[in-house]
């Protein structure tokens, strides 16, 4: 027998939601390279959402249209940049930091939310300089990741640093907003275990 769905339109939903599409648009603001809430954002929908589709399509949608705000801002080089295969590999970790959130499904606390954190910044670090690697093309001044995956990846270290500050942060920010915004309005507990 299946659980019933838990209504998109819910208060939890909606504000659940509404965490993630507001930290998403702060990568609008500036900030030090990689330090975003991409991966926090997944994991926190994968934790919290009671449908694991929505807690895989909010994230995306939230990423997307970031990055359609950025391509506005930033003009036609960011568009062709979502093109890419280094953007596609971006949304793969998207969807992978959701299923890392899985595992926090019912049983959410500080010591999970910083494995599971550390864990997606791992991930998104591999993931998305591999695809780095597999697309490079050397530049003047720049021609690890022409010469070789491990130069890549060594290259890299300095992003990593900022990935993992940022993810721990926002990963801060929005299970811990959370939990406070449960304590004062108790109707965005959540009523019945995650599928």
């Amino acid at each position: 027998m299946t659980k019933p769905a838990e209504p998109l339109l819910s208060p939890r939903v909606l504000a659940l939601t509404g965490m993630i599409l507001l930290v998403a648009l702060t990568r609008l603001l500036p900030h030090p390279p990689n330090f975003t809430p991409v991966e926090s954002m997944a994991l926190f929908a994968g934790a919290c959402f009671l449908d694991r589709r929505v807690a895989l399509l909010v994230p995306l949608v939230a990423m997307l249209l970031s990055d359609l705000a950025l391509g506005m801002l930033h003009g036609g080089l960011y568009f062709e940049h979502l093109a890419s295969v280094s953007s596609l590999a971006v949304y793969a970790c998207v969807a992978l930091g959701s299923i890392v959130g899985f595992m926090m499904r019912g049983k959410v606390s500080g010591a999970r939310v910083l494995a599971s954190s550390l864990m997606a910044a791992v991930i998104f670090f591999l993931v998305t300089n591999f695809a780095v690697w597999l697309t490079a093309t050397a530049l003047p001044g720049h021609s690890a990741c022409a010469t070789g995956l491990l130069p890549c990846y060594v290259a890299a270290i300095p992003f990593f640093k900022w990935t993992l500050l940022g993810t721990l942060f926002y990963s801060m920010v929005l299970f811990g907003g959370y939990a406070l915004m449960q304590r004062r309005w108790p109707v965005l507990e959540l009523r019945q275990e995650p599928a």
